[in-house]
């Protein structure tokens, strides 16, 4: 099964977190905060305009993208948990 967001919104796939510090410290899970990084997996059209225009996201499938950390609404799709946002809730992309 496929999921294809609506309009302006974003499915996003989160990036797991490092298991442990620079320093070499393992951080247990009741330690670990969910991480704020993810993967876009799937865009929508784009954003209906006032006049009727369409505007296209900014993001494309496979960017890596930042966003707040209760950004969008977490879903599960086939076992796996993606989270659906809106274009504006991304903070921004990761570039190399």
């Amino acid at each position: 099964m496929k999921l294809k967001p609506m309009h302006d919104r974003v499915l996003v796939k989160r990036l797991e977190k490092e298991e442990k510090t620079k320093g070499g410290i393992y951080i247990p899970d009741s330690a670990k905060e969910a991480p704020a990084e993810g993967k876009v997996v799937a865009v929508g059209e784009g954003k209906i305009m006032d006049d009727g225009s369409v505007k296209k996201l900014d993001v494309k499938v496979g960017n890596r993208v930042i966003f707040a950390k209760y950004a969008g609404t977490e879903v599960t799709v086939e076992d796996e948990e993606y989270l659906i946002m809106r274009e504006e809730e991304i903070l921004g992309v990761v570039t190399q």
